[in-house]
């Protein structure tokens, strides 16, 4: 098997785990869900049908990945965290299955705080940062620290989320990553290690 799924969880038949997986108590992966490799869900995490998510993930209690969203490689979901997948949801006008959801990807390494929430259709950012309680509203770009309701850009982050602080150049260096960034036209560049 290669992966680990506690005794109060459940796969539905066609879902994929990959190698060194744990999946933890009172969870629910949704027929045709991918989970990569080396990935952690907590306690209470539901992955909607269809749902992929890279290798080396981490989601935290919880959370509900829903139909529509993907999650790349590395990205970490802290608790509570609140995706959507429906932009006006109506109980008497149904509107399920998913030619109606809006996709939400969020990118290689990026992180979403405790309790913050993302609107569907829109896309977080490499690296990008958004900030527990945070409601995301539109596009995240890499690298930036977005915080508040609705989130605005706050600041940028390096790949292993250090505030970045450039200089008169427009560069700026992270110790711990060891790469060096560029601010150019309102965005974050990494330039090569």
């Amino acid at each position: 098997m290669g992966f680990f799924v506690h005794e109060s969880s459940y796969l539905d038949d066609g879902v994929i785990i990959g190698e060194g997986t744990k999946i933890w108590h009172f969870c629910h992966i949704q027929k045709g869900a991918q989970v990569g490799k080396n990935c952690t869900l907590g306690q209470n995490v539901n992955v909607g049908n269809n749902v992929v998510i890279g290798n080396h993930v981490k989601i935290q209690n919880n959370v509900s990945v829903y139909e529509g969203v993907t999650l790349e490689d590395y990205v970490f979901c802290g608790p509570s965290v609140v995706f959507t997948n429906i932009i006006n949801p109506r109980s008497k006008y149904l509107q399920s299955g998913a030619e109606f959801y809006k996709k939400t990807i969020v990118r290689e390494g990026a992180t979403l705080g405790a309790n913050c929430t993302v609107m569907c259709g829109h896309n977080i950012g490499r690296f990008a940062f958004v900030g527990a309680g945070a409601v995301v509203t539109k596009d995240v770009p890499d690298f930036a620290l977005v915080v508040g309701c609705p989130a605005k850009v706050a600041g940028w982050v390096s790949e292993a989320g250090k505030r970045l602080e450039f200089n008169k150049d427009g560069l700026a260096y992270c110790e711990k990553s060891g790469v060096t960034y560029r601010f150019e036209k309102g965005h974050v560049v990494e330039l090569k290690k």
